[in-house]
This record gives structure tokens, C-alpha cells and sequence, in this order.
């Protein structure tokens, strides 16, 4: 197969049949620079075509809790009280940089998970609107 650019699903399909063909190539080698060009190209569309997007914060300290066994009480020396912490994982209350800061010490979710708009909105209510 002579390596070209992938522009479809098919040329993807077939890049990939290759790279498995070649997983045992040799670096320096013709079938060694083939895998890694292969590979180079694949990176390339999938990022393209099939994007991984990061997710939304409130779902990344849930992940991180059930991932080490927490519970919202385990939360309060970073978020505050244990109303405030459920106010955050319901959407209810965004997250604060303090509040960032110390999840992202305590639990090592990075700070660009942190930082980021949570993809459904959050709740707040404004005085004066009833519901």
C-alpha cells in the first residue's frame, strides 16, 4: 500500500488493516517509516473527523468520586459546605476558581476540565421571577 492522504471512511478503514499488518515492523526499516506515516495520517483524520471533546466539569468530579470512592461529604474541604456541594454536582451553582484551585490540588483533575462552560446550563434562579 503506498500511504496517501485519508479522506474517507474507507481510506480509513484500510490505513488502519495496514497499521495492523506493520505492527511489527522495524523502526529505520521502508515497513518501519510506512507505520509511522500510516499512523501520522490516521492521527490526523481521526482528529479531523472523529473529535474527542473534553468533558464537562460537573461529569469529571462525579467520574473522579465514583473513580476513588468519594462521596459529596468527602468534597466539602474544597467546595464548602455540604450544600454548596450539592448545589455544584446538581448544576445548581458554578464552580468558583477557590473551588477549582482545590479540586484540582486534592483531586488531580486537571484545570482545563475545570475551567470549562458545563454543557447543560446551570439553574439560578433571579429574584423577583417566580417559577
Amino acid at each position: 500500500m503506498v500511504p496517501k492522504v485519508i479522506k474517507t471512511e474507507k481510506d480509513y478503514e484500510s490505513a488502519l488493516a495496514r497499521i495492523n499488518d506493520l505492527m511489527d515492523a522495524d523502526p529505520g526499516r521502508p515497513e518501519g517509516d510506512e507505520l509511522e506515516l500510516l499512523v501520522t495520517l490516521v492521527e490526523l483524520y481521526e482528529k479531523a473527523k472523529h473529535p474527542i471533546d473534553l468533558p464537562d466539569p460537573v461529569e469529571a468530579i462525579k467520574f473522579r468520586m465514583e473513580q476513588s470512592g468519594l462521596s459529596a461529604k468527602d468534597l466539602v474541604p474544597m467546595i464548602g459546605q455540604l450544600n454548596r456541594v450539592y448545589e455544584v454536582l446538581n448544576r445548581k451553582r458554578p464552580l468558583t476558581l477557590p473551588m477549582i484551585r482545590a479540586l484540582h490540588e486534592q483531586l488531580g483533575i486537571p484545570g482545563e476540565l475545570l475551567i470549562r462552560e458545563p454543557t447543560a446550563g446551570y439553574r439560578v434562579r433571579r429574584r423577583g421571577v417566580k417559577r
